[in-house]
């Protein structure tokens, strides 16, 4: 910690200069008021300790000046002729606290202990913050991109309800968030991801329930419409939800009311309706597994998401982007890409978008030794071969190897590659790659994928 000490009296300068440095934190000392503000325009510190009874500038109008120039600076006032009228104004000028003399060493620690602390989580949620600012920002300026600011700048002030189309993890999730942010809705953003959930449970999140409506229902429960009220509902993945669970929505979405489970009173709500899906809804429709009616409703502004690989020329922006946001994360000096690395993350096809290239320079970022991410680092994560002229998209292998371990070790990738493109959800991965549940269960635990 950096700490000012304000002090006529050498002594107290002294011993408190000596006990602080003992105990490891930089200490300026200063004679009197003037000689404190000055340098506070110079230089921050994150503590002061002032006398009140100084000659010259007092303490409360050294504290008033040192204030201004650092409102932040927490100031312990210090006296040997305190009274309630001189703390309580002191308090009210800005003041931390306030210590008699003479000071005892073990109660001047504790005020810096305290300090420290409520200093060390006042950054740690301004680093929470950058980082929730970093993750939730929009990047590129491509043709693609440029076209989807626009479709969301024209419809996010509207009232209208608005299906999101893209890929899984092309950033659908950024887009309605980016919607809601323009809509100048006051309420709160809100988002239900309808294949994660069991059928069973959609409704209960959706309308919420009473005391009883069930077994296990042992109080009321707020839906999502009700908590979103004023704001804006993501349905995402909503062509996930079940039929009898779709019948219900449309009711709710023609009314513009609801009902919690086990209560007869319907209420209104006022909440924007955005949805993302990464299904053709037109196929689904034709399938039978999605209402009609329910599409219409929720589609009348449809926004497509571009893929990662409509836009590589946004990728080096999402490198630098992504690399500052695992730093600050992770506490450590951002990586560099070498030119070699950052072309071949240009140049690949990125199946599972956004998510996929984000999760790949967490990966980077953690693991690379040194500071600069080189083509073997690239080529090892993206699992591509490191003698050049075979084919990019084709993991390397031993060709000696019996076919049995190689076609093993191509299912090993392919099933990685689903599981980190669809975020551990086996259900999404079953559906993917057009296979059952339990099957999928069996392969994930022969690789050691969890």
């Amino acid at each position: 910690m950096r700490i000012i000490i304000i002090d006529d009296d050498k002594n107290i300068r002294n011993s408190l200069s000596w006990l602080l440095g003992k105990n490891g934190h930089e200490v300026t000392v200063c004679q009197d008021g003037e000689e404190a503000t000055d340098i506070s325009k110079r230089e921050s510190f994150d503590i002061g300790f002032c006398d009140v009874m100084m000659p010259g500038m007092g303490g409360l109008k050294a504290l008033e000046k040192m204030l201004t120039h650092q409102p932040e600076l927490k100031i312990i006032m210090i006296s040997g002729q305190s009274d309630i009228a001189t703390a309580v104004k002191a308090t009210k000028l800005g003041a931390f606290d306030f210590l008699e003399k003479p000071l005892n060493p073990e109660r001047v620690l504790l005020e810096v202990k305290k300090l420290e602390k409520q200093l060390s989580m006042q950054a740690q949620v301004e680093k929470l913050k950058n980082i929730v600012d970093l993750d939730y920002q929009m990047i590129g300026d491509s043709p693609v991109m440029q076209e989807l600011r626009a479709s969301i700048e024209r419809a996010a002030p509207s009232e209208s309800r608005i299906l999101i189309y893209g890929e899984n993890g092309s950033g659908k999730e950024l887009v309605a968030r980016e919607i809601h942010n323009l809509s100048g809705r006051s309420g709160p953003f809100v988002q239900l991801n309808c294949a994660a959930l069991p059928r069973d449970l959609i409704e209960s999140e959706l309308f919420g329930y009473e005391k009883g409506a069930f077994t296990g229902a042992h109080k009321r429960k707020i839906g999502l419409i009700e908590e979103a009220e004023g704001g804006t509902l993501l349905l995402d993945e909503v062509g996930d939800m079940a039929a009898e669970t779709q019948a219900k929505l449309l009711r709710v979405l023609q009314e513009n009311e609801f009902i919690r489970l086990g209560s007869t009173k319907s209420q209104a709500f006022h909440v924007r309706i955005v949805s993302a899906t990464n299904k053709d809804l037109q196929q689904e429709i034709e399938q039978g597994t999605f209402r009609k009616d329910l599409y219409f409703r929720l589609n009348v502004i449809p926004i497509k998401v571009p893929p990662l690989r409509d836009r590589p020329q946004d990728i080096p922006q999402l490198v630098d982007h992504f690399t500052a946001l695992y730093s600050l994360k992770n506490g450590k000096r951002a990586k560099n890409f070498s030119s070699e690395a950052l072309h071949l993350f240009s140049n690949y096809q990125w199946p599972g978008n956004i998510r996929e290239l984000k999760n790949t320079i967490e990966r980077l970022s953690i693991m690379t030794r040194g500071d600069t991410i080189e083509a073997d680092d690239a080529r090892g994560v993206l699992g591509l071969p490191s003698t050049p002229g075979e084919d990019r998209n084709r993991a390397p292998y031993d060709h000696q190897a019996p076919l049995k371990d190689i076609l093993n070790q191509f299912e090993h990738q392919i099933l990685q590659d689903a599981f980190d493109r669809h975020e551990g959800n086996v259900s999404r991965m079953a559906s993917a790659l057009q296979t059952d549940r339990a099957n999928l269960h069996k392969k994930l635990k022969k690789y050691g994928i969890k």
